[in-house]
């Protein structure tokens, strides 16, 4: 019978282990990435088509090109509030179209 390690560890870090062994963190960036766009703002939902988050730029589609014009002065100040609702820089640039 395998030996038990006594070291108790919690949810959150097995988790955390897990993902780094298998490599998962790009997948799991792209999750809680377009998690944190809903978030940020309610609007963001009823006028977003599509996310797709690759290679640290974020591009998003828009479904009202009025919206997508008010959004681009302030790319800049949404990308660092994303970074800020992750807790780390994983948006290097965002791309609204």
């Amino acid at each position: 019978m395998a030996k038990r390690n006594a070291d108790p560890i919690s949810i959150s870090q097995a988790l955390g282990e897990f993902v780094e062994k298998n490599k998962l963190s790009k997948g799991m960036d792209k999750v809680d990435v377009t998690a944190a766009w809903y978030k940020l703002n309610p609007a963001f939902e009823t006028y977003t088509t599509s996310i797709r988050f690759d290679r640290e730029t974020l591009f998003v589609n828009l479904s009202s090109s009025v919206f997508r014009e008010e959004l681009s002065y302030g790319k800049e100040k949404i990308r660092t509030m994303l970074n800020e609702e992750l807790g780390r820089e994983v948006i290097k640039k965002l791309i609204l179209r």
